[in-house]
């Protein structure tokens, strides 16, 4: 027996004629490629300005622009970025430092520990501490944490003080490395943490249940198939962590005392970084000031691209990550 299904003359079109396809399909292409040729012009745009506006500084520079340990470019016109690079550097280093390990754990509690009814609320709530403003995290660490520190950093300096990092001599906490680090560090937790969960949740099933059938321990599965899977993700979300770290201006220019120098002592109340110093100088600096600043904002253009383009690479160096879930 057949049976015959009549379709109305005016009922809805099961297909698109080829002519409507091909028509959108050109649009998207088009729009789709002007979006990556736009994003290319934009960076381009701004690195030709930066590159323009530090020229006239960089020649009335007196000094060598990468030693120099002094930054005075309105009075001797003598500025070098060497201190303010290896603030930044130093300071992002212990924001990751703290940060990596918390997020991931964070990571692995939400997507193989926690029960659903948690997982979904709490990480939202990680999520959410991303949307934060940076000078409210600057303002907690100068009315907060700041003076919470002195006595951890205090027993730091007489316990571990043979270290480099916890010596010093006279004035112990405050306005430290140690305390703009763990503002950073708080600040770049829900980046790292949501991109690591994502990765963690793209782990292959197959793996974990087979880790699981030959009677492995959850954590035993976690190392064995979720952890090696996941490794190329950790470090990618660790250094877009490092990049924004790196820029981040408002809460460290509430924090650093805007020293210039260079040491290890993160104890002591001394350092500044490129993004704090743009910040703190910008509204005073004449002419040549705002140049020497504008090229030190290219220096950390040039740094925050590389550790961004870094990341792009490991991510692409493990195509199984890419495919994950398909």
């Amino acid at each position: 027996m057949t049976t015959h299904v009549e379709i109305p003359e005016d009922g809805p079109a099961t297909r698109r004629p080829a002519s409507r396809r091909g028509t959108g399909e050109g649009l998207f292409r088009f729009l789709a490629t002007g979006a990556g040729v736009l994003l290319l012009g934009i960076m381009a745009a701004i690195a030709v300005f930066l590159i323009a506006e530090a020229i006239p500084a960089l020649s009335a520079n007196k000094g060598d622009f990468l030693t120099e340990l002094t930054w005075d470019p309105n009075g001797g016109q003598v500025f070098g970025i060497g201190a303010l690079a290896f603030g930044t550097v130093l300071s992002s280093g212990i924001a990751l430092v703290i940060a990596t390990p918390i997020a991931v754990g964070v990571a692995l509690f939400i997507s193989h520990y926690a029960p659903r009814r948690l997982a979904g609320p709490l990480g939202y709530l990680i999520d959410l501490l991303a949307a934060v403003p940076s000078v409210i995290y600057g303002l907690w660490g100068v009315a907060f944490l700041v003076p919470l520190l002195k006595a951890p950093s205090a027993w730091l300096n007489e316990t571990f003080g043979w270290f480099p990092l916890f010596a010093g001599e006279g004035a112990i906490g405050g306005k430290t490395m140690l305390a703009g680090g763990i503002v950073l560090a708080i600040m770049i937790l829900p980046i790292i943490a949501a991109i690591t969960r994502e990765v963690f949740l793209q782990a292959p099933r197959t793996n974990e249940e087979a880790a699981l059938a030959l009677g492995a321990t959850r954590w035993e599965m976690i190392k064995m198939a979720v952890l090696p899977f996941g490794r190329p993700g950790i470090i990618s979300a660790a250094m877009l962590g490092l990049g924004r770290a790196m820029g981040e201006t408002i809460a460290v220019a509430l924090i650093f005392p805007a020293t210039f120098g260079i040491s290890l002592r993160i104890l002591t109340p001394q350092g500044n970084s490129i993004a704090a110093n743009i910040a703190n100088g910008f509204g005073e600096a004449g002419a040549i000031g705002r140049g020497a600043l504008i090229a030190s904002g290219l220096v950390l253009f040039v740094i925050t691209l590389l550790v961004n383009m870094a990341a792009r690479m490991i991510i692409n160096r493990r195509k199984e990550f890419a495919k994950a879930g398909t």
